[in-house]
């Protein structure tokens, strides 16, 4: 089963992370390293056919046998490519979908039964979502009756796979809808207090119960409550808010007991504690600092390890993780990804 979009093994054990990839902005566009307690390994070989452009995002499906990037590609081009994934690396290329992003694609995920996956792109719908199964995309769900406002920029399923939520970059700049297996349901009605400028980065508390965004001004983050009726009533900001502009990259730690996001300023990161009273104490930043923004941030199951794309070398970066926050720094990969990293994932 899958809690938190954690696959659970029965028993009550957690799989463990054993790759960790990155989608950057030139080519190979996406670099993937074997995981583990010792941090990255050697760079798995490039896909044999690439994605068609600069890679905006990547995912790895919740059973970690598939790999997707979303990209910006030239005009007709697929805008999303996917690839079997195993020990070995990346496999054949699936086929693209028969209809596919209009666009620029952002913030490529699978639903946690992975049997979906959703993209958000620039023009209308601004979100495209297909079935998914081990023989690739199926035939495109039909648009939300109600279409997000304009260009959609991260996406985020809900832990029980019930509810998809795409930031965009008017108002009401979060929309959210129920999602099953026959696709989008009916628009949830905004939030009573809207975020305060363009929304950037959305994430789903593992247990389902809140839901946060990152915006364009102060105070960069707004959090509400979320339930199977949508959004509650906004919870207080932060004591310490993010001294300027957030980044898309937020998350909640697979523990719930944390929140972390990009920021503006020159520690280029954000990190409170969490409860379900909402946001707790600013904690430290970590003690070997970040050197540019970062547009990415991926937790490793079991909640040990946090990775980040950053906009400057290395590229991608990754710490030890406890209740305390950062922790130590991991050596950078022997092999560096070849450009500016635009979104970074665990994978099982």
């Amino acid at each position: 089963m899958i809690v938190g979009g954690i696959p659970m093994l029965f028993g009550g054990g957690v799989a463990p992370s054993k790759y960790l990839a990155v989608a950057h902005t030139t080519t190979p566009f996406v670099s993937v390293y074997p995981w583990s307690a010792s941090g990255f390994g050697t760079i798995f070989a490039d896909p044999a056919t690439l994605s068609p452009g600069n890679a905006t995002g990547v995912a790895f499906s919740p059973a970690g046998t598939e790999i997707a990037v979303a990209s910006d590609g030239p005009l007709l081009s697929a805008f999303i490519t996917a690839y079997p994934w195993s020990a070995s690396g990346f496999g054949t290329k699936f086929a693209n979908p028969a209809t596919l992003p209009p666009n620029t694609a952002k913030s490529p995920a699978f639903s946690p039964a992975g049997t979906e996956i959703a993209v958000a792109h620039d023009a209308s719908p601004f979100v495209t979502a297909y079935p998914w199964s081990s023989s690739g995309f199926g035939t495109k769900y039909a648009n939300p009756a109600t279409l997000p406002a304009s260009a959609g920029v991260r996406l985020a399923f809900s832990p029980a796979g019930t509810e998809i939520a795409v930031t965009h970059t008017t108002s009401p700049r979060i929309s959210a809808y129920p999602w099953s297996a026959s696709g989008f349901g009916t628009k949830f009605s905004d939030p009573a207090t809207l975020p305060t400028g363009n929304g950037q980065g959305v994430a789903f508390s593992p247990a389902g119960t809140e839901i946060a965004v990152t915006h364009a001004t102060t105070p960069f983050v707004t959090a509400y409550p979320w339930s199977a009726s949508g959004f509650g009533t906004k919870f207080s900001n932060p004591a310490t808010l993010p001294a300027v502009y957030t980044a898309p990259a937020i998350g909640f730690s697979p523990a719930g007991t944390e929140l972390v996001m990009g920021t503006g300023d020159t520690s280029y990161v954000a990190t409170y504690a969490w409860s379900v009273s909402g946001f707790g104490t600013k904690k430290a930043n970590p003690s070997s600092p970040l050197s540019s923004d970062i547009a990415g941030i991926s937790f490793s199951n079991p909640g040990t390890e946090i990775a980040l794309a950053v906009n400057g070398t290395p590229f991608v970066v990754a710490y030890t993780w406890s209740s305390s926050g950062f922790g130590t720094k991991f050596s950078d990969p022997a092999t560096l990804p070849t450009a500016t990293g635009q979104g970074v994932a665990f994978g099982r």
